[in-house]
């Protein structure tokens, strides 16, 4: 695929993305958020307050694991305890997953984190989504992602992890959610600062490493990608067809590599019962001056949004959301939309993509994301639309 001509590429996945859209219109989107307020209770209960009136459905949590754990510790009980009892009525996922230097990549490893999966799994009959890992095609959350001989080492080390854990979920609950993540950049260089598999790339070694294995079951039931954008002010359809990030623009790129990865495999892909869910994404804003003693540092993100643009001539935090969130619904098989914190951080290193300011008042772009919400789940999405506003923006 990557050695096929830019135009012709291109052309491909418009069409691999774009033909399904007939499906799309009645097949819902949970619409959730990630972040760990459940788990602290510091902001309880306006949290949960504001997550109700804007229409969410599910929180997406982290839970932390350390090599040689298998279940989980009296403090880790207490912190999951605490969250699934604030937000009782939504959906609570869970992310498991450690340093990247922590990554599960022996045999004893990848049995310790799959009990202790199971263990969170036993103690707590409503959980039942669970997040192996954590963008595990980078660098920065799982090490090595090459060996020394310049192979791919994380793809084979996380199927193997994937596999332990399907296995011993599904032996505790067998309708648990087991979610693969995936990060949408990556750059294929064994080498640099910032060393990661593209999603294309990861995900057909991942196919390949579990053909080598034989096995005869799946390892995942459902893909949680994060779509991050290249840019944090480009509309959300953007494509790059030139490139291996897979944002949202690029849906049918990750629906090909998926089918192509997994092809001949146990493993279910799109259109054989495998699900999409958008585990991240978000868009950091401007600060507004009256909410800046709340924040502190240096930010680092270049190309910021301002919540909310009155005039209409700039793309602003309120119209991302919207976009994004219409967007997925149009996409078949994309069945959750997640977005990346429902208050900012307060360090402007970190991430400010909430809708409410770090002091949990609410930002200008809180009603739209509102909006969006109740649009997605009253099924008034106009996808014929929204794919036709994306397709005529296609380079």
């Amino acid at each position: 695929m990557r050695h096929r001509p830019a135009k012709a590429l291109a052309l491909a996945l418009a069409v691999a993305a774009l033909a399904p859209a007939a499906a799309s219109a009645d097949h819902g989107l949970l619409v959730g958020v990630d972040d760990d307020s459940p788990k602290w209770g510091q902001h309880a209960p306006a949290d949960v307050e504001a997550a109700r009136d804007l229409g969410l459905q599910a929180f997406r949590i982290t839970l932390a694991w350390a090599p040689g754990q298998s279940q989980l510790t009296p403090a880790d009980a207490a912190i999951v305890a605490r969250a699934v009892a604030a937000a009782r009525g939504f959906r609570l996922v869970v992310a498991v997953y450690g340093s990247a230097a922590s990554a599960p990549r022996d045999d004893a490893s990848r049995t310790a984190y799959a009990s202790f999966v199971a263990d969170l799994l036993r103690r707590f009959p409503t959980i039942g989504d669970v997040v192996v890992w954590n963008e595990p095609n980078t660098s920065r959350f799982w090490q090595p992602q090459y060996n020394p001989d310049r192979t791919s080492a994380a793809p084979v080390a996380y199927e193997a992890l994937l596999a332990r854990t399907w296995d011993a979920a599904h032996a505790v609950r067998p309708q648990v959610n087991v979610i693969a993540a995936s990060a949408s950049f990556g750059n294929d260089f064994p080498e640099g600062a910032s060393v990661a598999h593209s999603p294309a790339v990861w995900y057909r070694q991942l196919g390949l490493a579990l053909r080598l294995s034989r096995r005869t079951s799946p390892i995942f039931d459902t893909v949680g990608h994060n779509p991050y954008p290249d840019a944090n002010d480009e509309a959300p359809w953007t494509a790059h067809p030139s490139s291996p990030s897979v944002g949202e623009g690029d849906y049918g790129k990750l629906v090909q590599a998926l089918r192509t990865g997994f092809a001949g495999t146990a493993q279910p892909v799109p259109g054989t019962g495998l699900q999409i869910w958008y585990l991240e994404q978000g868009f950091q804003t401007t600060i507004d001056p009256a909410k800046s003693a709340f924040y502190s540092g240096r930010e680092t993100e270049p190309r910021l949004v301002a919540p909310l643009d009155p005039t209409g001539r700039s793309r602003d935090q309120a119209a991302q959301l919207r976009d994004a969130i219409r967007l997925a619904y149009c996409q078949p098989y994309v069945k959750a939309f997640f977005n990346f914190e429902l208050a900012d951080e307060s360090d402007l290193g970190g991430w400010q993509s909430g809708v409410l300011w770090a002091d949990w008042t609410r930002k200008p772009s809180y009603d739209a994301l509102k909006a969006a919400i109740a649009e997605v789940r009253s099924g008034a999405v106009a996808c014929a639309s929204v794919l036709r506003q994306s397709r005529s923006a296609r380079p």
